[in-house]
This record gives C-alpha cells, structure tokens and sequence, in this order.
C-alpha cells in the first residue's frame, strides 16, 4: 500500500496518528536494510570506491635477448607492429643478460626473455620479485664433427673436444651427461672464451670436434661443408635422465614481476595466449619467421635464421608443467655450482601458477 492509498483508509486525528506510526516504522526499517546492505558490501570487498578493472593503459613492456631466447616472440612483435594484438605491447631487444639485469632492477620491464639460470638468480638477488612465468626454450647445444667418428655420446671417449660457455650452463650440462655416463675421465674438454672465436676456427678447419649453440651452429654449417651435427646434447640430455624425472636442458624462458603479476593477471594471461601463438608460427613457418628474426636483427640473415629455428627448440611451457621441468636441472646446477641459481633452489614461490 503506498502512501496515498493509506491516508485515503483512516479518516480524523487517529487515522493521522496511526498513519505517523506506521511511516516512522517503515523509514526505521527501510534505514536498517540500508545499514545491513553496506555492511556486506564491505565484507566483500565491492565498495563503490573500488574496482577489480586491471589498469591497461600503458603497454607491456617485454626485454628479450637477440637469440633463441627471443625467437619465438618475433610474430608477436611483428602483429604489434600491424596493431593486430588483443593488448598493447612494447619490446626491447638487447644483446647481453646484464642489460636485462639492469632493466629489471630499475623496474623498466614488466616481463623477459632470458636464460633459466638467470632467472633464479634474479629471483635470489631481487628479494624474490621477479617469478618464472615460462620455459621458452630447450637445449640449443649441438656437437659438430668433421668427419663421421661420432654417433653415440660413448664415441666423443679419448676424444678432444673444443667448447664454450665455461662456468654456464653448457658446462654445467655438458659435465653432467659426462659423469652419468661414465666418460668424465675420458673426455678432453677444452674451453674458448667466445662463440665466435670457436665457430671461425670451425669454419678454417682448425677444430675437428666441436660444441656450439644455435646459431653458431648452422653458421658453421652452412660455411664449412666438412663439418656435420653429429649429437644433439637436448636429445643426449632426455635419454641419460629417461625415466628418473621430467628433467629437461630447458636453457631459455620468460619471466614476470611480481608486482605486474599480481596487479594485471589477465593481462599475463592473455600475453601467454599470443605467445603460444607466436611460437606455433615460428615452428610451423620457420621461412617466414627467419625475415621477422632478420627484421629485427635478432638473426641478421634471413635464411640462416630459417634454418636454425628447427635447432633452437622453441617451446612453451607453463604451469605444473614448468615446476617438472626444471626442479631437476636446478637441483644439477646447483650441485655444479651453487652460484648457478643464485646460491640456492628456487621455491615454490618461484614459479607463476595462477
């Protein structure tokens, strides 16, 4: 019954009298209800003032390395360039981790590319504010022979071999698939300071037995006719730890701040959903990709990039999935060096699960 109705029922002084009474009831009762509905607002944390929007006006800032840490990320960078992506982004590319390291530690990067070591090692180093968000890469290392001695890992026994990447990973790799099979003690390992150094010498003919990374790799191929890949240490790596773990040479992935993590998580979301994408043509249509990767002088030839992405193992692997993955090769570096890791394994809190 509304107001009118009411007052047209009572007739007098009572009919008024009862009439205050029961709007003095209804205001209280309608003040009550009030009261209770703003409580529970409150409780649920929907305030008026608040909002659960993520902030997307200013774009992701994404750092990668100029090589196979970066490849997969090249279609992406190429659909920002045509305004094609669901969310805007920005890239920088540079050549060496320690610009990466700067960027991170003077918050100028929301999310990179970089090495799986390095990875822990920032997480130890900036008091746990970056996550593993990604692997994005395997093992990229592969021995190359002139001549065809060489097809089992058993064969590089009384042999010499020429590498790189002393107190890294292709150290710390390569002697642990030297000490699960036996030839730690039978195996000359000689290490060159730079890739290039050793690809050049490989190119003359001066080194007969080899260990290189990608693109390294297919550059000596490609000018040195006498030389062949004789083993895929990735593949090496999966048969020596078959069965023990999901161990993987996982030696490339993305990482994420903590803070962009937390604040923007569909963002992270929506990134690894065109990303995937992105690593999908780069290994379906690896032509293309090597004139994006030449594009943006990750790779400077076009067609040496085509031929080394199927070498370069680019994947994506996120969630549990990730955790499996590298807890095992964490736990091997850090048996080889602790440093490796940033002085010990990385938690739980290291890796990005939404």
């Amino acid at each position: 019954m509304n107001n009118t109705q009411y007052q047209q029922s009572v007739n007098g002084d009572y009919g008024k009298q009862v009439y205050m009474i029961q709007l003095k009831k209804w205001q209280s009762l309608r003040v009550v209800t009030i009261a209770i509905l703003t409580f529970l607002l409150v409780l649920s944390g929907c305030t008026p003032a608040e909002t659960s929007i993520e902030d997307n006006s200013e774009p992701i800032r994404i750092a990668a390395l100029k090589g196979p840490t970066g490849i997969g990320l090249v279609k992406l960078m190429n659909d920002q360039e045509a305004g094609t992506t669901k969310q805007n982004y920005s890239f920088t590319l540079t050549a060496t981790p320690d610009d990466i390291v700067a960027q991170i530690s003077s918050g100028q990067v929301d999310i990179a590319a970089v090495p799986t070591n390095l990875a822990a090692v920032l997480y130890q180093k900036t008091q746990k504010e970056v996550q593993m968000l990604a692997v994005n890469t395997l093992g990229v290392l592969y021995v190359l022979e002139k001549g065809d001695t060489v097809q089992t890992f058993e064969d590089l026994a009384g042999r010499e071999l020429l590498a790189t990447g002393q107190g890294a990973v292709p150290e710390y790799a390569l002697n642990e698939l030297l000490a699960k099979t036996g030839l730690a003690d039978q195996v000359t390992v000689t290490y060159l300071t730079e890739h290039a150094e050793l690809a050049t010498r490989a190119v003359a003919g001066e080194a007969d037995l080899v260990l290189l990374p990608e693109p390294f790799v297919t550059t000596v191929l490609s000018k040195n006719p006498d030389m062949r890949q004789a083993l895929d240490l990735t593949k090496v790596w999966q048969s020596v730890h078959q069965g023990s773990n999901d161990s993987e040479l996982a030696m490339g992935g993305m990482i994420v701040t903590s803070q962009f993590a937390a604040s923007r998580p569909q963002a992270v979301k929506t990134f690894l959903e065109e990303y995937k994408q992105s690593v999908d043509v780069v290994n379906n249509n690896p032509e293309q990709a090597g004139e994006w990767v030449a594009e943006h002088e990750i790779i400077a030839d076009a067609n040496l990039a085509a031929k080394a992405i199927p070498n370069c193992n680019i994947v994506l692997i996120h969630g549990q999935e990730m955790v499996g993955v590298l807890e095992p090769l964490f736990a091997i570096l850090h048996q080889a060096n602790p440093k490796s890791v940033g002085g010990s394994i990385p938690d739980q809190d290291f890796y990005y699960i939404p």
